[in-house]
């Protein structure tokens, strides 16, 4: 192959770009032997290039070898993984306030924290603002550590409790006593009285604690 413009090398670099692993070196040795002299060096500094990257390919070539990738380990770590006095600590506070899969289907847990109310236990824990994750990454790291928010459970109101029943029988009894006395005025009122009417999953206050 000759001498190539500089378009040609946009368009090379844009096919290293879009190979992995094996294939990707492979490439760029080719082209490091065909436009560079074999030089990790000059296809460094031509298209931009790790040298070792084309080093490496340049000798599975010659050696007819293959490197194994291990993509997993050039991840980013887990703040779980990277702390595990973090995991810990979440543990400890979440797990008094949770529960298991009603119907046993799956090891899931439960749990009504927030990951805010989570995060804000940890700062007053002792961990430092800028050493915790963001309230967002706390959720996926519940998530991963089997935890699931709980919905808040809405109130079941009974139709009949025995407060509104007297009422009405206190009310029936007085129509039937006074209803042939043309002295007496009957009057409809519509009011609103405060009847506990069932059980709340957060002891009856709303999801902000108040």
């Amino acid at each position: 192959m000759g001498i190539v413009s500089e378009p040609f090398d946009d368009l090379i670099r844009s096919a290293a770009h879009r190979l992995k692993g094996y294939e990707r070196r492979s490439f760029m040795a080719e082209v490091a032997t065909r436009l560079c002299d074999g030089s990790a060096r000059k296809a460094e500094r031509r298209f931009g290039w790790g040298r070792n990257t084309v080093d490496t390919g340049l000798h599975e070539i010659t050696r007819r070898i293959r490197c194994v990738e291990n993509f997993a380990a050039k991840a980013r770590k887990r703040s779980e993984d990277k702390d595990p006095k973090l995991a810990a600590d979440i543990r400890v506070l979440v797990e008094p306030h949770t529960q298991a899969d009603p119907e046993l289907k799956s090891s899931r847990r439960y749990a009504n924290l927030s990951a805010a109310e989570v995060r804000q236990a940890l700062l007053d824990k002792g961990h430092a603002e800028d050493a915790l994750p963001a309230v967002r990454t706390l959720r996926d790291i519940l998530n991963r550590m089997n935890y699931r928010l709980k919905r808040i459970k809405k109130g079941k109101p009974l139709k009949k409790t025995p407060e509104t029943e007297a009422i009405f029988a206190n009310v029936k009894a007085v129509r039937q006593e006074v209803r042939d006395d043309p002295r007496t005025l009957e009057i409809s009122i519509d009011t609103k009285a405060k009847v506990a009417v069932g059980d709340y999953s957060r002891g009856g206050k709303k999801p902000d604690r108040q």
